[in-house]
């Protein structure tokens, strides 16, 4: 996992943590993805599993797009791009109910 990366996803972790509507969410590294989700209860034991529910990608050094997961697996890209400060203001702003609980 490329430095950059790690150090951008616990930058990520750190501002998630500060907002209630975002706190306890996971941030995973996957390439040029920072992959944010919750564990919630699934299937018929109800165990505990990730709920993968945005992505950012790497577009640049301090760039990044944001991409929602539908609900057939795939991923869809969504005209945002920016900071991951200017990000996580679009999360706030307009994809609250993407990132609170079930």
């Amino acid at each position: 996992m490329p430095t950059d990366m790690s150090f951008a996803g616990s930058r990520l972790k750190g501002l998630l943590k500060a907002h209630p509507p975002t706190a306890g969410m996971y941030v995973r590294v996957h390439g040029d993805h920072l992959i944010l989700g919750r564990q919630e209860p699934m299937g018929p034991n109800r165990q505990l599993e990730n709920d993968d529910r945005l992505r950012l990608t790497r577009l640049s050094a301090t760039t990044y797009g944001l991409s929602v997961k539908r609900h057939t697996g795939r991923w869809e890209r969504t005209p945002f791009a920016g900071t991951l400060e200017e990000m996580l203001d679009i999360i706030l702003g307009c994809m609250q109910h993407l990132v609170g609980p079930y």
